[in-house]
């Protein structure tokens, strides 16, 4: 028996972009629909071509491209009210817009009808009628989406239905029901799509469904749908969209595959969907959510030291699926929570020579240095390279690159010139003092352009290693100005990315601690490197 499948319609391009904050220029839109070609997605809604010339633009350039697996469909309207089909603005953008499939979306709900488009409620059913029947008699395939289709059931099923039954005597190959104001309960969903699907018969067109996610229950409604009968679900990569979101089919695909037994996606494909969602949040310029099912970077992140115990002897014990199954990896967290297993773990991930140091018995000490690191305001959730150096710290054969003898950092404010750092650092390289200066744009800045004047001749890899992000978190604020300071700093040569951490009453200091830490280890990665 062949598995069921659901068709999965993509309108990040056109619903995502609706976010608060989120713009997609040109380039972008044609770089994150090849990304969803090849994530193997059934449909990919391209945008609005009567609204903007940036949509016109994107149809022009997508009619080009060559499309592995998706359709790429245009977005529109029903005609106006007392326009002739012929003559409708937006009838004739979808037309130029030269796509296989037309999106229509039409008036469901009867309160819309009469007080938004000020009409009949039967002209309102040959306007949809009409506008799906145009489009098929000029050769394009027609997906209708009804718009606030739950909210007009509620009010008048039977009225609801008429609109359902309008398109598909016009010709559109699915009925998409929309939660456009994203206020339904599954509960209800499951039992009016199931209504909608047995009224319509075993001949009518697919039915599909459009949530947004007002009640945090676009994911949830969407599955409902599918119980019920939906075999086309419409909705977004990371769940943009306006007000709080679409569906986000980064959730829903993965449940649909590795729970409910229905095919999406081409085989192996679902492996892929992390890489998209982060992908697509990067073009989109939009912080990552760590947090999200399936691919987010905690989604399959352990920090409790009983959880990671049982995870060590087997990987089910505290994950519902196989991370490698969605793209995405299991990682363990070292912080004040954490048991023997937790360090183990991490050291395991960070490299056979890491966790070889761990052999010898250390493990009990290094976890005692983190806790109590921690508590004088060390985190390192994310600064996985100053827990590798901690533990190899404690090996016998550790020598230190370099050490630190002094430094110092003034900030003048100068007539003509204004404000400046400069720092002075003296280190011991290879048995020799050497003490270096620097500017900088600030205090940190400095210290880091001295600190390399210093290594650069020794460690001529260090010029590769680049400071990617950092962030400072004041962890006491009642103390004020003498508040224990938090710095993490992200660095990268190009290839990998690490974190370090630092902790201090002077933000100097703590700065110091991460960014001396970035580089040792930085240098060490580029000594193991081929």
């Amino acid at each position: 028996m062949s598995q069921p499948r659901v068709q999965i319609y993509d309108t990040t391009l056109r619903d995502g972009t609706q976010r608060a904050g989120l713009s997609l220029s040109l380039e972008d839109k044609l770089k994150v629909a090849q990304r969803l070609d090849r994530l193997g997605v059934a449909f990919i809604e391209g945008g609005w071509p009567g609204s903007n010339p940036k949509d016109a633009e994107f149809f022009a350039r997508a009619r080009d491209m060559k499309w592995e697996t998706a359709i790429v469909a245009a977005f529109g309207a029903t005609r106006r009210v007392g326009v002739r089909v012929e003559d409708d603005d937006n009838l004739k953008a979808l037309l130029a817009a030269k796509t296989a499939l037309c999106t229509v979306v039409g008036k469901t709900w009867a309160l819309h009808v009469t007080e938004v488009l000020r009409t009949t409620l039967d002209d309102n059913l040959a306007i949809i009628e009409e506008s799906v029947r145009y489009l098929r008699s000029q050769g394009r395939r027609v997906a209708y989406d009804a718009e606030h289709f739950f909210d007009g059931y509620h009010a008048d099923p039977a009225y609801a239905l008429a609109t359902l039954e309008a398109a598909a005597r016009g010709g559109a190959e699915a009925l998409v029901l929309c939660d456009t104001n994203g206020g339904s309960l599954p509960w209800d969903i499951e039992r009016w799509v199931r209504e909608v699907t047995t009224k319509l018969g075993p001949q009518s067109p697919t039915v599909g469904i459009h949530c947004h996610n007002d009640t945090d229950s676009a994911v949830a409604n969407s599955l409902a749908a599918v119980r019920a009968g939906a075999r086309h679900v419409q909705g977004t990569i990371n769940g943009y969209g306006e007000r709080c979101g679409n569906a986000n089919l980064c959730a829903i695909v993965p449940n649909l595959e590795l729970k409910m037994g229905f095919g999406c996606l081409p085989q192996g494909a679902l492996t892929r969907v992390t890489e998209v969602a982060h992908f697509v949040a990067e073009v989109a310029n939009q912080v990552p959510d760590e947090y999200m099912a399936y691919v987010g970077r905690n989604a399959f992140a352990h920090k409790g030291g009983i959880h990671v115990a049982a995870m060590r002897r087997d990987g089910r014990s505290y994950q519902h699926v196989e991370p490698s199954l969605v793209g995405n990896e299991m990682r363990v967290i070292v912080s004040e929570l954490s048991g023997r297993g937790n360090l183990l773990s991490k050291a395991e991930e960070l490299g056979k020579d890491v966790a070889q140091l761990l052999q010898g018995g250390d493990v009990g000490e290094v976890l005692k240095e983190i806790k109590d690191n921690e508590a004088k305001g060390f985190s390192y959730e994310a600064a996985d390279a100053s827990v590798a150096l901690l533990v190899l710290r404690r090996s016998p054969q550790y020598k230190p690159l370099f050490h630190l003898i002094d430094f110092m950092v003034t900030v003048e404010h100068r007539d003509q010139r204004g404000i400046f750092a400069e720092a002075t650092v003296k280190v011991r390289l290879n048995g020799e003092v050497v003490h270096t200066a620097a500017e900088g744009d600030g205090p940190v800045n400095a210290l880091d352009t001295a600190l390399r004047k210093a290594l650069v001749p020794v460690y001529p890899d260090v010029a590769r290693l680049k400071l990617q992000d950092y962030k400072v978190r004041i962890l006491d604020g009642e103390h004020a100005t003498a508040a224990v300071t938090r710095v993490l700093i992200d660095t990268s040569d190009g290839e990998r990315t690490w974190g370090t951490v630092g902790a201090s009453f002077n933000i100097i200091e703590a700065s110091w601690l991460a960014l001396t830490d970035a580089i040792e280890y930085g240098l060490r990665l580029r000594q193991r490197a081929p």
